[in-house]
């Protein structure tokens, strides 16, 4: 039997990057899947038999409406995925008020919007589970990235206090923490450097196992939690990120 087959889930951030590979990746082991995205997905972006719903996950109003809609496309909802968020770069003395304020929102409240609106239908799961992304950011100190790892380090706490809540409803939430991850908001980001080719470099020699993660690794995490196999599992986050939450390793000769 398919891993999730017969489960429903919406999994938000879901038209491209990470976001995308669960929703491929949930749809193939039997889910149903309805993505929740800021715009509408191109034409084609999606396979064949999973929904789509627009919101911005900073606008309340606007996240009720989608998630209501994706569990009347659905027949309800056993699998809640909170992949939506934003990067941002800079020190703390870079970051001003309204990149603070715009970080949080999305990543941490966002997180909060969509778990609110979705949780009632959740509640009336015998297989619920929430999935947040975190991030390596949340775990260790990495430069240039002081509001965005304020906002994963947020999710991961967020992640724990849900759980606790969460299991009197019967409602299992754990994180993923996935390292760099070769999507393309990263492409974006080295596309912007002086130079490309040495800051990929860079970004793959500060992950032990000398590479970018791949989105679809990630997915895979995503599957075991969001898996009914996984039912004893709650309150917890598994690291995506080629051992460098971890590992420290000699430097290669």
């Amino acid at each position: 039997m398919a891993e999730l087959s017969g489960l429903r889930a919406l999994v938000t951030g879901g038209s491209s990057g990470i976001g995308l590979e669960i929703a491929i990746l949930f749809a193939e082991n039997g889910a149903s899947v309805v993505v929740l995205d800021r715009e509408a997905p191109e034409s084609g972006a999606l396979p064949v038999g999973v929904g789509a719903v627009v919101a911005d996950v900073t606008d309340s109003a606007a996240v009720d409406a989608a998630v209501t809609d994706a569990a009347r496309q659905l027949g309800g909802l056993d699998i809640l995925v909170n992949n939506a968020g934003i990067g941002a770069q800079g020190t703390i003395e870079d970051a001003t008020d309204e990149q603070w304020r715009s970080v949080l929102d999305v990543n941490v409240i966002g997180t909060a919007r969509v778990s609110r609106a979705a949780w009632p239908y959740l509640r009336q799961s015998t297989a619920a589970a929430v999935i947040n992304t975190a991030s390596i950011a949340a775990t260790a100190g990495l430069p240039q990235r002081a509001a965005y790892s304020a906002s994963k380090g947020a999710v991961a706490s967020l992640t724990r206090a849900m759980a606790a809540d969460g299991v009197a409803d019967g409602i299992r939430v754990n994180a993923v923490d996935p390292g760099t991850v070769d999507t393309p908001w990263v492409g974006r980001l080295l596309r912007s450097t002086d130079d490309p080719a040495a800051e990929r470099a860079a970004l793959e020699a500060r992950q032990p196992h000398g590479r970018l993660v791949s989105a679809a690794e990630v997915a895979h995490a995503v599957l075991y939690l969001a898996s009914p196999r996984a039912g004893s599992t709650t309150g917890t986050s598994i690291a995506v990120d080629g051992g460098m939450s971890g590992l420290r390793l000699r430097p290669r000769s």
